[in-house]
């Protein structure tokens, strides 16, 4: 909900051209331009548009929040120290979050997977043992078959348990990612929302100078970037990246999907494709952002396929780390495109 709420309060009008026309149009009774007349029509038409529409209540405070606007003068800084045009400063920014932040996490995440992974391989054993305590247990105590089954459930769960803590790897921790992924997209998506609108001071030298420099501040095609990509590249290009992180995930997967993994693989697919037309309506600003932080993403998952990689950050080995992964991708990319006979079907046994 958060994140429709979010998108849905990025369509917004071009306030830059606002703020131009309402400047040209200013002017002194004797024909001069008045620049503080000027300011004053785009700031009123600033905030007209900000309290308009669906602009209430959580996106208010959202857009008002602390960590936005700390997110927006983190981007003004590396704008000013690095004095790179708004749409490389951008990206650059984007790298250097999701650098500090979600890489680490990532990192820890796969090493939580893997200590799961390599503490499943003692639960055999540990049930084999468990089985045949239960069995003398059920003999000695006269237990039934119902009592006996309950305190084997009982002693699985509490011996994975204790694996559990003693090698600290809680399967909760498997989605920390999303727990420092998600608020850096919201919070870095609303700041560059605010900063292409002069928002929440319009009135602000500041404000108005930052959008000032994004209106020249973008590339080739978009020179713009508080204007939509009317080419539609950096949304489409949003959403192949989109569905090269999910088919990526698909292609390295070790073992047969689970229904519940199927399932999600085709919503976030879903999402991907959605995004498309949702990115042709906000500024360019939020395209460029979108594209290097999923970009980001990809390269950092291809990255972290490597063994090499993997054993140099710390990551255990496992059963299911794929030892060509590269190899195998490239693979499974020739038999989706039919470049490559499709694998065969492994003989069943009756």
């Amino acid at each position: 909900m958060t994140t429709l709420l979010l998108l849905r309060a990025c369509r917004r009008p071009n306030i830059a051209a606002t703020y131009t026309n309402g400047y040209l149009r200013a002017s002194t009774p004797n024909g001069t331009p008045d620049r503080r007349l000027a300011s004053t029509e785009a700031a009123a038409a600033s905030v007209q548009l900000a309290n308009s529409g669906d602009l209430v209540g959580f996106w208010q405070t959202l857009s008002n929040s602390t960590p936005v606007a700390y997110m927006q003068d983190a981007l003004i800084q590396i704008h000013d120290y690095s004095n790179l045009p708004w749409w490389s400063s951008i990206v650059l920014s984007t790298f250097l979050f999701r650098g500090v932040i979600t890489l680490p996490l990532t990192i820890y995440q796969h090493k939580i997977t893997a200590r799961i992974e390599r503490i499943a391989l003692e639960m055999p054993a540990l049930v084999e043992e468990l089985k045949r305590e239960a069995a003398m247990a059920r003999q000695k105590f006269k237990w039934s078959d119902k009592e006996t089954s309950i305190v084997y459930r009982r002693s699985i769960k509490k011996q994975w348990q204790n694996l559990i803590v003693r090698d600290n790897c809680h399967p909760m921790k498997t989605i920390i990612v999303l727990w420092g992924q998600i608020p850096l997209w919201i919070f870095q998506s609303v700041a560059l929302r605010n900063l292409v609108y002069m928002l929440p001071d319009p009135t602000t030298l500041q404000a108005q100078i930052t959008a000032t420099e994004m209106t020249i501040g973008g590339f080739g095609w978009i020179p713009n970037l508080t204007v939509v990509d009317s080419s539609y590249i950096l949304p489409v290009t949003l959403g192949l990246l989109n569905l090269g992180i999910i088919e990526l995930q698909a292609m390295t997967r070790t073992r047969r999907p689970t229904r519940l993994q199927n399932i999600a693989n085709h919503v976030f697919r879903g999402l991907s494709v959605v995004m498309v037309p949702v990115a042709c309506t906000v500024p360019s600003a939020l395209c460029v952002y979108w594209v290097a932080s999923s970009t980001f993403g990809l390269a950092q998952n291809m990255l972290l396929l490597s063994p090499e990689v993997r054993r140099a950050v710390g990551i255990p080995k496992t059963q299911t780390e794929l030892s060509q992964p590269y190899d195998q991708i490239w693979l499974k990319i020739q038999q989706k495109v039919k470049l490559a006979p499709p694998p065969a079907d492994k003989p069943t046994t009756k």
